[in-house]
């Protein structure tokens, strides 16, 4: 396992970093703390959580991951494992969130800060996340920008300066973005440098071999800024296993979940997983750790978030990190990329 510095935080991240949005959903509080123990064990010490987890979100099931994971963080020396969760935004109508209040302003921020604390049982995050932009973009799934769609939204300088208040407070110790725009990104740089105000060491994007949208833009504007990519869904939910090609498994996210993971039910998807698999064959390897090792060679990539529901995927997953394609196989990659260019963007 290697370790890799957080942008330009004296964070030092695991290359895998372990995802937890199934916990209190599809894992119970004991598989969730055998999952954590594992993946420590292994060396795994970067841990992503939110306070809307687990998803699909409701009003019955939030928080509850964090709480998981509080349960196990109090037995843990803090100062080994970095924690990462997230304030959810505007727009999605979570009426049992705060009563409905989700700007990214002051007291939001400073009570959702307070409320992820006492669930993960800790005294500070070490890297909290705006889990999506205050202001309208497209999003999960959506390409097309609507200008219609534009609403009054807290000024980027606004949230950096009640972050600036929570960071003083020992809150937080770094501030982190998701599924953020290479204008956005730019914006809250820009903001942090021109005013002293706290500079964004990350951000937490969907990245894998059926979507790399990244790879343009908002690779640019991380290598200016020096941000990591902290990547989520390098398995574009389970797709890219090769589990979906021959039906629905049961008991999957998109078998038990009506509507989710829209992104990876578009049409072209099918013929671009099959190439991918049928590579991985072809040279004798997983389709699973073909994909999460193709994330982890990209320059940009801080952290690959995986997430499991079982100890068997999990350890999958984890010994991908023994697996360093060669430029061979790269190439073909980008081949296939070439023909069946971001089919689920």
């Amino acid at each position: 396992m290697r370790y890799n510095q957080l942008g330009e935080s004296d964070l030092n991240v695991s290359e895998i970093c372990l995802g937890t949005m199934t916990y209190g959903r599809q894992n119970s509080i004991e598989e969730a703390h055998q999952q954590l123990e594992y993946a420590i064990a292994h060396g795994v010490n970067f841990i992503d959580a939110a306070e809307m987890y687990p998803v699909p979100p409701s009003e019955k099931t939030y928080g509850l991951t964090e709480t998981y994971i509080g349960e196990w963080l109090k037995h843990q020396q803090r100062d080994k494992v970095i924690v990462a969760t997230k304030i959810a935004g505007p727009g999605r109508g979570f009426k049992w969130l705060r009563g409905g209040a989700d700007a990214i302003e002051r007291d939001n921020i400073k009570q959702a800060v307070d409320d992820s604390l006492k669930r993960l049982q800790t005294d500070y995050i070490d890297l909290y996340q705006i889990h999506w932009p205050d202001r309208y973009v497209p999003r999960f799934g959506q390409t097309i920008f609507d200008p219609t769609q534009a609403k009054p939204s807290v000024p980027i300088v606004e949230q950096l300066e009640a972050f600036a208040d929570v960071i003083q407070a020992g809150k937080i110790r770094y501030l982190g973005l998701s599924n953020e725009t290479p204008w956005g990104v730019t914006q809250f740089s820009n903001a942090a440098k021109q005013l002293g105000l706290p500079k964004v060491i990350s951000i937490q994007n969907a990245y894998n071999l059926l979507n790399r949208v990244f790879d343009g833009a908002l690779a640019e504007a991380v290598y200016y800024e020096n941000i990591g990519l902290l990547a989520y869904s390098p398995l574009a939910f389970g797709f890219l296993t090769g589990k979906y090609l021959n039906g629905k498994p049961e008991n999957t996210r998109i078998t038990l979940f009506e509507n989710f993971g829209q992104r990876y039910l578009k049409p072209k998807v099918t013929e671009a997983v099959a190439a991918y698999v049928e590579l991985a064959k072809r040279h004798q390897l997983s389709p699973t750790q073909l994909a999460l090792a193709f994330v982890r060679s990209r320059w940009f990539v801080t952290s690959t978030i995986i997430g499991a529901t079982t100890l068997e995927q999990l350890q999958e997953n984890l010994e991908s990190v023994n697996l360093v394609l060669s430029k061979e196989i790269l190439a073909e990659l980008d081949a296939i990329n070439t023909q069946h260019p971001n089919p689920a963007p």
